[in-house]
């Protein structure tokens, strides 16, 4: 789960983590209150307003904007919000724009920008931390065409993150002084935020070192691992829905793993690994997968309903592939949920099921019974088959 760069600043800040200060604002009126209660507070006088969405690159697409005053801050929070954000990240569609970060310029002269993230490394099974000197907008630039600027620190698991580690990242970043020491602080607490909150990526870009020795985090970027929300309400109540696929949301609700993609045969799987393969098969065919979706080991004619419904709001489809080995779902429920889906749902594509496994049979003979327009395979390759005559039929 993706949170916005306001959200993680206040759990970074739960950690000591030193932060850029700013509010959150949904409206100009509110960016302008925002900036007139910092001002009160601590005479600040200049103001970057940011938009909050979950993609990166923000300022080159014209959603970070610099403010000299508080008539500034309404005109260039109304010129953000409710704009549509094209970045690097978001692809042609943009994303909404629906809330605005007014924050405090903390830049001063002198000052240099890092990059600091906090990560899992899956082929050494251990955390890293990556840092370079290179911070700022074209950090993917620096990490492709001069990797050896990013410096890199893996944590035993075992052991965890040690003194003399952040000390020497810090040495090797150049830092020194007041600016080393308040490096450390902030290293070390980063970390401990990245491990507690059960994190899968922590990252700061920029991270501002001024000439006074001052260390904050000018921007946060911070996902957490879905399967560890259940520890975390008050971070699972982060979500932001908006800025999800709302089949994905719609899945999620009815416990479906969905992933949608831009093909035209929709897949209906249970299991990770079969899904991955029946894509292939699907390619194989001649077509492209519309989704990834499994329904799990629980399938009920509920669930394989929704799964359908799901699918079929995406218009792009053009024929359905129902791949299912029951080991502990059962075949035959399967079956019931599709015959039970097919009957509530007006289905206009071709509809393509091979049923292997606990029940399969008797699942079998259910489409066969249920007198609904469903072709059925044994074999992979007469599924696939099928799957490519579907296609040509639809052309």
């Amino acid at each position: 789960m993706k949170v916005h760069e306001y959200q993680a600043k206040e759990v970074l800040s739960r950690y000591g983590v030193a932060v850029q200060p700013g509010r959150v604002a949904s409206t100009p009126d509110e960016a302008v209150e925002a900036a007139r209660a910092m001002a009160a507070a601590d005479g600040t006088e200049v103001f970057v307003i940011k938009a909050q969405i979950h993609a990166g690159g923000r300022g080159k697409g014209g959603g970070v904007k610099l403010a000299r005053s508080i008539e500034e801050v309404r005109e260039k929070a109304d010129a953000i919000l409710g704009m549509q954000l094209v970045t690097p990240q978001t692809g042609p569609e943009g994303q909404l724009v629906r809330k605005v970060l007014v924050a405090g310029d903390v830049y001063a002269d002198g000052a240099k920008e890092y990059y600091l993230g906090v990560l899992l490394d899956r082929a050494k099974g251990m955390n890293v931390i990556m840092a370079s000197t290179e911070g700022g907008m074209e950090i993917e630039e620096v990490a492709h065409d001069t990797p050896e600027k990013i410096l890199k620190v893996w944590v035993d698991p075992a052991i965890g993150l040690r003194p003399y580690q952040v000390t020497g990242l810090v040495h090797d970043l150049g830092l020194t002084g007041e600016a080393a020491k308040k490096a450390r602080q902030f290293v070390t607490a980063l970390y401990k935020a990245y491990e507690e909150s059960d994190a899968s990526l922590l990252e700061i870009n920029p991270l501002l070192v001024r000439p006074d020795g001052v260390v904050l985090a000018v921007d946060g970027k911070m996902n957490i691992d879905d399967n560890a929300l259940y520890r975390h309400p008050d971070l699972a109540a982060m979500r932001d829905e908006h800025e999800e696929d709302p089949l994905e949301v719609e899945a999620g609700k009815s416990n479906l793993n969905y992933v949608k993609l831009d093909g035209n045969v929709g897949c209906m799987v249970n299991g990770a690994g079969l899904a991955m393969g029946t894509m292939d098969l699907i390619k194989l065919a001649g077509g492209e997968p519309a989704n990834f979706l499994d329904v799990g080991g629980t399938a009920s004619p509920e669930t394989v309903e929704a799964g359908f419904r799901i699918i079929l709001s995406d218009p792009n489809v053009k024929a359905i592939l129902v791949n299912i080995f029951g080991g502990i779902v059962r075949c035959d429920r399967v079956a019931a949920g599709i015959v039970q889906a097919a009957g509530n749902i007006d289905l206009t594509v071709p509809l393509i099921v091979r049923l292997q496994g606990t029940n399969a049979e008797e699942g079998m003979t259910i489409l066969r019974e249920s007198g609904m327009p469903i072709e059925s395979a044994i074999r992979l390759q007469e599924a696939a088959d099928k799957v490519t005559a579907a296609l040509a039929g639809g052309q």
